[in-house]
This record gives structure tokens, C-alpha cells and sequence, in this order.
């Protein structure tokens, strides 16, 4: 007999087979049958339909790639519903196709999605056609929910199509990346509709000319990141017409195309509402400007004095840039905890002004004495045919992070320093990341004394000629260095930075030295 009838996992079939041979009945198994033992010691085995619903959503939660999740989700009908009411953020491109059904299916399976990122970055023809006019119409119908839209690299979308955003009422996230069939009108459209904006990113939309838009996001005053990059017609003087709103901005990047920066100079009245409306930007706290254009009593130099609260700021090719902005900028902005400058050199750009367009020891002296919080420097000369020279002085640098608690030090094509300087960085107690790149007066001595910094972790040496080998070779085995990063120095080998470290990146393309 079995030795519990009555347990619920044993069958009926094998307690009448084990009856039947206690009888002398010969049964239709195989003689090497063996009855299934009860174990009270094995688990008791269930099913994923009888997981507790907490439990379920806590195993999808733990899930962060989309591809594990597609996989879970077919794994049982369960996970699937629960995965299609979890998910909330979708992103999709070349392989949709046919784009504009898809995306209904998509949308009707996934009824809470709030975030949707559509990139066709790499398309080709031959990969189906992209999502057009009426796929935006279909997108704000189902997804009732959307809060933040990515359209990147969707050339078939226009005007007409983006209208159709101005029924997203939660919509408070809008970035079109290489949208050229859009025009100012289209984001007016969506501006007028979406009330609660506050995230507008245009990278390279090339026909938006009118701003009428910037006036009317001037008046909502929701807006708190504006990224404007590569918009030929959009200038720094279109900027005044945010008004209010600039108030309220915590997050600016403003990129000008290089190879159109004067298309669109200041006009008279652009100067005089600048000179005329006082712009306050204390809730600004990050600011990133690009090949702008920074003239006195004018648009951007305007805003460098008023950022109170700013913790980071980079300033890469602005042209008229001065030691008096920077000094401005830090008396106002006790906050700033980063600071990257990127200047151009004396031959890259015609002089705007008078004045020379070089920075000097006297924004660096300002920084030190005013920002307490400075955790980041990263300072750089442009490439060209002719090095720039740098004002900043080796004591203009040192003196700067020893006075501010530098945790992260970059500089790149800064000639005038070298293993003097890194010698006196000896003292900085916080310094724990420097990257060099073109400093071309550092030579193995000086990489050597880095030995004796406190806190240094990681080091990152780019085209750097002056440096080999042997300069690497006091950290073999030391465990100094946690990451080490060797890019195109023609003097250090693979085998030279083995063991340096407990994490290392080599690469040698010295390509740039012909």
C-alpha cells in the first residue's frame, strides 16, 4: 500500500496500482516500477499564477532591460498581463515596421505608458517606412498617459503631424532631435496646447526660423530645461523674448553651428530690451553655452551675473568671453560645484571687441576666493593649426585647487603646465581624478610624483608626448590606481600599462600626429 493514501499527491491511479500488486495482480507498468515516495521535507511547489500580486510586481521591478522583460513576460500569461500594466516607457525605431500600425498595437498593449522615445538613427529605406503624420495622430489618441516624447532622426514628420501633441494635455517632456520638416509652427502648436511643459530640447532643427514659441513659453512660465543646439536661425539675442520665464529655468544649453555663427548677430532692439529688462535667474543650476557669442551689457553676458544658485557651468568656444564674466559669475554663484572652459584660440576667430579673447589668473583667483563648493575644473584650448598659449599660469591652476576641494581635475592643450605643477599638486588632499590631455610639458618625472598624492584613484593621460613607460612603472603593483586610461600616447605600450592598475583601458591611434 502507499504510504498515504489519503495525501493529495498521490494519485488515485497509483494507490489502486499499488493495491492491485498487494493483491497478486499483475499490473500493465513495467516491473521496475516504483512508487512515488512522500518526502515531508521537500517544498511544495506553485505555480507563478499563485505568486501574491505583490511578490509578481516586485520579480518585474527587479528587471531593468527590455529585452528581459519581452522574455519574462512571454514566459507565462500572468507576467505578461502584469508586465503590460507595469511598463511605462518604450523605446522603438527602424524596427517597427509597419511603423504607424505597429505603434497602435504597441500602444493599445501597453495602455500606461508615459514615456516614448522613437529614433531612427541609421535608417535606410530598405527598412520600411518611417512613422509619419498619422502615426502621431494614432500616438496621442491611445496613449492618454504620455508625459515625455523623444521623436530623433524622424524625417517624414511635420508641422501637421506635431499639431496633434497639442491634445497630450500631461505632456511636460518634448526633445526633437534632427526634425528638418519642422518649422517654428509646429512647436508653437505644441507650446500653445501642452500647458505643462517644462522640458523643451531642439537639436538641429534646422527650419525652425520664427520663435514665436520662446515668447509664448516666456508668458507660461512652466519651463525648466531648455536645450537649444545647432538651430541656425535661433540666435542668442531671440533669447530675451523668455522673459519671466528665465526665472524659473533650472537648465540652459544653448549651442550655436560653428559654421554659422554669425548668421544671426544682434539687432538693435535685441541690445536695447537686454540693456532694459532686468534678468533674474535664480533658480538656474546648470548652464551650458556653446559657440555663443558673450559682448558686454548683451543677452548671454546678462545672464552670467544673474545665476545666484548655479552649480554647473560650461562654457565651450564663446567668443568675447572675459576674465570680468567669470569674475561676475563667481562672486554671484557661491553654489558652483563645476566649471569647464573651453577658449578659443587667438586664431581661430576674428576679435569682436577690443579686448583680447583670453582668460587669464584673475577668473581663476576669483573662483578660488569665492566658490568653497568647487569640485570640478576642467579647463581646455581649441585644436587648430596654431596652439593657443594659455594665460593660466602653473601658480593661477595650483592655487586654485588647493584653495577649493578639487575632486576632479582636467586639462587639455594647457601647455603652460607641467611637472612643476604637478609637484605642487602635491598638496591637494581632495584631488582624486586628473585627466591630462595635449600637455605636452609633463614628462615621466612628473607622472612618477603622482605616487604621492593622498587620494588620487584615477588617471587619464591623452596624446600626451612627453610621458612612456617608465613613468607608469612606480604604480605597477601598487594598487595606487583604481582605473588608468592611456589614449594615443606614442610612448606608452600596451604592455607598459599592465598592472598600473586594477582597471585598464589602452588605445593607440596615432593618427592625429600626421
Amino acid at each position: 500500500m502507499c504510504a498515504r493514501v489519503n495525501d493529495s499527491r498521490c494519485t488515485s491511479k497509483t494507490v489502486k496500482c499499488h493495491r492491485e500488486k498487494d493483491n497478486g495482480c499483475q499490473s500493465d507498468h513495467p516491473s521496475k516500477f516504483s512508487p512515488i515516495k512522500y518526502n515531508p521535507f521537500q517544498p511544495v511547489r506553485h505555480s507563478m499564477d499563485d505568486l501574491p500580486e505583490q511578490v509578481a510586481w516586485e520579480i518585474l521591478n527587479r528587471i531593468k532591460t527590455t529585452s528581459d522583460k519581452n522574455s519574462v513576460s512571454l514566459s507565462c500569461k500572468r507576467l505578461h498581463k502584469l508586465d503590460n500594466e507595469q511598463r511605462k516607457s518604450i523605446r522603438i525605431g527602424c524596427g517597427l515596421n509597419p511603423a504607424n500600425e505597429a505603434l497602435i498595437s504597441l500602444c493599445t498593449r501597453f495602455r500606461n505608458l508615459e514615456k516614448i522615445e522613437i529614433s531612427y538613427s541609421g535608417w535606410m529605406s530598405k527598412l520600411g517606412q518611417q512613422l509619419n503624420d498619422k502615426g502621431l495622430h494614432n500616438l496621442s489618441a491611445t496613449c492618454p498617459l504620455l508625459t515625455h516624447l523623444t521623436l530623433s532622426y524622424c524625417t517624414f514628420i511635420t508641422d501637421s503631424g506635431l499639431t496633434h501633441l497639442a491634445s497630450c494635455s500631461r505632456l511636460s517632456s518634448l526633445k526633437l532631435i534632427f526634425t528638418p520638416r519642422i518649422s517654428g509652427f509646429g512647436v508653437l502648436s505644441v507650446v500653445v496646447g501642452c500647458k505643462n511643459l517644462s522640458t523643451l530640447h531642439l537639436i538641429r532643427c534646422l527650419n525652425i526660423a520664427t520663435t514665436e514659441w520662446l515668447e509664448y513659453l516666456g508668458k507660461l512660465e512652466t519651463l525648466e530645461d531648455l536645450c537649444i543646439k545647432n538651430c541656425r536661425a535661433i540666435g542668442e539675442g531671440d533669447l530675451i523674448k523668455l522673459g519671466p520665464t528665465w526665472n524659473k529655468l533650472n537648465k540652459l544649453q544653448f549651442e550655436v553651428d560653428a559654421n554659422y555663427r554669425y548668421m544671426k548677430m544682434y539687432d538693435r532692439l535685441s541690445v536695447d530690451q537686454w540693456q532694459k529688462q532686468w534678468v533674474p535667474c535664480d533658480s538656474m543650476i546648470e548652464l551650458k553655452l556653446v559657440n555663443s557669442i558673450i559682448s558686454p551689457a548683451r543677452g548671454l553676458a546678462c545672464v552670467l551675473v544673474q545665476c545666484k544658485n548655479l552649480e554647473k557651468i560650461h562654457l565651450d568656444m564663446c567668443v568675447g568671453l572675459k576674465d570680468s564674466d567669470i569674475v561676475g559669475l563667481a562672486r554671484k554663484s557661491s553654489n558652483l560645484k563645476s566649471i569647464s572652459l573651453r577658449v578659443p584660440s587667438d586664431f581661430s576667430l576674428p576679435l569682436l571687441t577690443n579686448n583680447p579673447i583670453r582668460l587669464t589668473d584673475e577668473c581663476l583667483e576669483a573662483l578660488a576666493r569665492n566658490c568653497s563648493k568647487l569640485e570640478s575644473v576642467r579647463l581646455s584650448f581649441s585644436d587648430g593649426e596654431f596652439p593657443s598659449f594659455s594665460s593660466f599660469t602653473v601658480n593661477g591652476i595650483v592655487n586654485l585647487v588647493l584653495k577649493c576641494p578639487i575632486k576632479e581635475l582636467a586639462l587639455d592643450h594647457v601647455y603652460s603646465f607641467n611637472d612643476l605643477g604637478m609637484e605642487a599638486l602635491c598638496s591637494a588632499e581632495f584631488l582624486e581624478v586628473l585627466e591630462l590631455s595635449r600637455c605636452q610639458e609633463i614628462s615621466d618625472g612628473g607622472l612618477g610624483i603622482l605616487g604621492l598624492y593622498p587620494r588620487i584613484r584615477v588617471l587619464k593621460l591623452s596624446k600626451c608626448l612627453g610621458v612612456s613607460n617608465d613613468g607608469l612603472r612606480p604604480f605597477v603593483g601598487s594598487h595606487k590606481l583604481k582605473v588608468l586610461t592611456v589614449d594615443d600616447c606614442p610612448q606608452i605600450s600596451e604592455r607598459g600599462v599592465q598592472g598600473a592598475a586594477d582597471s585598464v583601458t589602452f588605445r593607440q591611434d596615432l593618427s592625429w600626429m600626421y
